[in-house]
């Protein structure tokens, strides 16, 4: 899986996850909502990366579901399952699975490594957009946060269509969602279907 892929998913999560205490964003909070009451998002997305220096754009394009606790990607060739606590990722080509702890002070594109602060450094804010649409805007001028802009863009049933981030060298992150809504929790969502053949390596107890 590509990183910019879960770059954009783990900043999706902590944004609604950790941005507290803001008022005036009744859609926000009705977003927040849906995932404290243990409902799913699931979505297909793309996702495209620009640098602002290169020039270089990177793509990427699947299904995914989001859940307070966890996040599942299905891609082309890969499929991923984070937990919080571990991470399951299936290569179907080389049919081979890696089970290994996430330990998020050891992940560069963890939420902490990308929106420290967020609660603090930024602020919030939310309008309506057109055709029912709203846009909520964090913003910050502190230039030790990751980001200067994030605009997170609901559509009328309160389920995110679209992500614009922009960091502080001007590289553009743009997550597009589509048919994407809420829907109750099964313990199915989070599994990946391996075949019983594939090559399973766990990282887990490589210290052990």
């Amino acid at each position: 899986m590509k990183q910019a892929t879960t770059f954009a998913l783990i900043l999706l999560l902590k944004l609604i996850f950790s941005a507290e205490g803001f008022t005036q964003t009744p859609e926000f909070d009705r977003l927040k909502a849906n995932f404290e009451e243990g409902l799913i998002l699931e979505a297909d997305f793309s996702h495209l990366y620009k640098d602002a220096f290169t020039g270089e754009e990177q793509y990427s394009e699947g299904k995914i579901w989001i859940g307070k606790e966890k996040y599942r990607i299905e891609g082309d060739m890969q499929s991923m399952v984070v937990d919080g606590e571990i991470s399951t990722v299936f290569d179907r080509s080389r049919n081979r699975v890696i089970i290994s702890e996430y330990i998020e002070e050891e992940d560069d594109f963890a939420p902490s490594r990308m929106l420290q602060g967020v609660d603090e450094s930024f602020s919030v804010s939310e309008e309506s957009g057109n055709e029912g649409q709203t846009v909520v805007t964090l913003a910050s001028d502190d230039p030790f946060t990751v980001f200067q802009t994030v605009r997170i863009y609901l559509n009328e049933n309160g389920s995110p269509e679209r992500i614009v981030a922009v960091d502080q060298v001007e590289n553009e992150l743009i997550t597009m969602f589509e048919n994407g809504s809420f829907r109750s929790a099964e313990p199915t969502i989070f599994e990946l279907n391996i075949p019983d053949e594939a090559e399973k390596i766990d990282l887990r107890y490589e210290t052990e």
